[in-house]
Formats: structure tokens, C-alpha cells, sequence
């Protein structure tokens, strides 16, 4: 390989990416293009530099690892970087180079960069990405990270009034405005808080803390007026899921 592989350091620990940087001096091939804290700076240095290796840790400040990947359309190549062994068998299963568990030695080290090496040697540049199985009950979602044009946005799911689907996205809308996620409703319908939030449709979930009035619209369907004038449709069986979760 004669190229460099151009390479991100994420971690919002100033000695963990110094370590990186240090054990990387063995490695020519290897070119740090920037050093990120967290999740919003490596949003923007991975669209400015493109990159064909980010070590990334999990547990950061504002936007996990994790959710920097959903707003990735292509990831490059990652190196996990984590002091927490519970996440071995999600990053795994995005298909990671490689899961370096904090403190790691050089020669551990040296075993995941030859992967990559390797990898990027066989031409295989794309990285992981999420897979669209339901997440563990356990880690009901409170918040979506979404883009907005070049900007990132957290949005607490309480903000939500209601999810659409759009082909293979899920728009998003707040009081403010709509975002796009590339996720399944199947997905949302899991794992938003189900004590808020209801499937009326196969094309809608509603905050039910959102709803002004439920009325008839045909003999087998439903229309939901929510506070903020939006009407968005119920199916009977939407209808009946609605009517046990708020007791009517």
C-alpha cells in the first residue's frame, strides 16, 4: 500500500488519544488528520476529511459513538477504543474492524491496525453500519441524534409529536420542524417509551401527550387532531391499540 491511510481520533479523554497518537508512530502508513472530543466535532472533521480509519470510543459527552454512526452514510473503517466491555457484541455486529478494551497494550494494539491494513489492502473501504434489530428493552431510547443539513441535533424524544414513514426513512417531526433517519418504523415502534408513544398507523407513531381529539373518519379508520392542528390517520387496529393505552 503506497497511499496513507488517512485516520480520526475520537475520544474525549486527552491521554487515550495521546496513547493512540503514540503507538500509531510505528505505523508510516498511518496519517492522523485531526483529533476529535466528541461526537460533534467528529460529525464535522469525518465530512471535511474523509477518512479511511476512525478509532472511536463509545461513552463521550453530547453524541455517543454510536449515534455518530447513524448519521454516517458512509462509515470508514473503525477501530473501537472503550474502556466498557458491554458494547463488544453490538460493535461487532456493525462489522468493526476490531474492539481495543481500555488499557491495551501495543502488540493488541498492532493486531487491529493490521486489519485494517489489510482490509484497506483488499480494496474493502466501506465501514459498519447499524443494524436495524431492535436495540434491548433495557436501553429504551430518550433522545434521537439527527443532522440538519451540516449541523448536528439532539432531540429528546418528549419533543417528538409524531414519526412518519417515508419509504426507507422515518421523518421526524417536532413543534419545530421534520428530520430524516434512516431507520425502520418497526424500529421506533420498539423503542421509544411505549407509555408515550403509540403505532396508530402503519405510516404513523403519535406522542399521545400531543392529541387533541380522536374522531371518526370512515367506518373502518380514524382521524387524530393533535394540539398542534396536524391531523394524522388511525387504522381500526390503530384505533383499538390507542383506545386500550389511554383507557377510554
Amino acid at each position: 500500500m503506497t497511499n496513507k491511510i488517512k485516520t480520526l481520533i475520537i475520544d474525549d479523554e486527552p491521554l487515550a488519544r495521546q496513547i493512540i497518537r503514540r503507538f500509531l508512530e510505528k505505523w508510516p502508513m498511518i496519517e492522523i488528520a485531526d483529533e476529535c472530543n466528541d461526537g460533534f466535532e467528529a460529525f464535522k472533521s469525518i465530512t471535511q476529511h474523509q477518512p479511511e480509519l476512525i478509532f472511536l470510543d463509545i461513552q463521550m459527552p453530547r453524541v455517543n459513538g454510536f449515534e455518530l454512526l447513524e448519521l454516517l452514510e458512509t462509515p470508514p473503517q473503525i477501530i473501537f477504543s472503550t474502556a466498557h466491555d458491554e458494547y463488544a457484541l453490538k460493535a461487532f455486529e456493525l462489522n468493526a474492524v476490531d474492539y481495543l478494551l481500555k488499557p491495551y497494550n501495543p502488540q493488541r494494539f498492532n493486531q487491529a491496525v493490521e486489519k485494517v491494513v489489510s482490509k484497506l489492502g483488499k480494496g474493502e473501504t466501506t465501514g459498519p453500519k447499524l443494524p436495524e434489530k431492535p436495540e434491548n428493552k433495557d436501553e429504551e431510547l430518550n433522545r434521537v441524534v439527527v443532522k440538519n443539513g451540516s449541523h448536528v441535533e439532539i432531540i429528546p424524544v418528549n419533543d417528538i409529536q409524531y414519526l412518519e414513514a417515508a419509504d426507507d426513512y422515518v421523518l421526524i417531526h417536532t413543534s419545530e420542524s421534520q428530520f430524516i433517519k434512516q431507520k425502520t418504523m418497526k424500529f421506533y415502534e420498539s423503542n421509544l417509551p411505549q407509555s408515550v408513544f403509540v403505532r396508530i398507523h402503519r405510516s404513523f407513531i403519535i406522542n399521545i401527550d400531543c392529541i387533541d381529539r380522536i374522531e371518526p373518519y370512515t367506518k373502518d379508520d380514524y382521524q387524530v387532531m393533535l394540539k398542534s392542528g396536524v391531523t394524522v390517520p388511525a387504522s381500526r387496529s390503530g384505533y383499538k391499540t390507542l383506545r386500550e393505552r389511554l383507557n377510554f
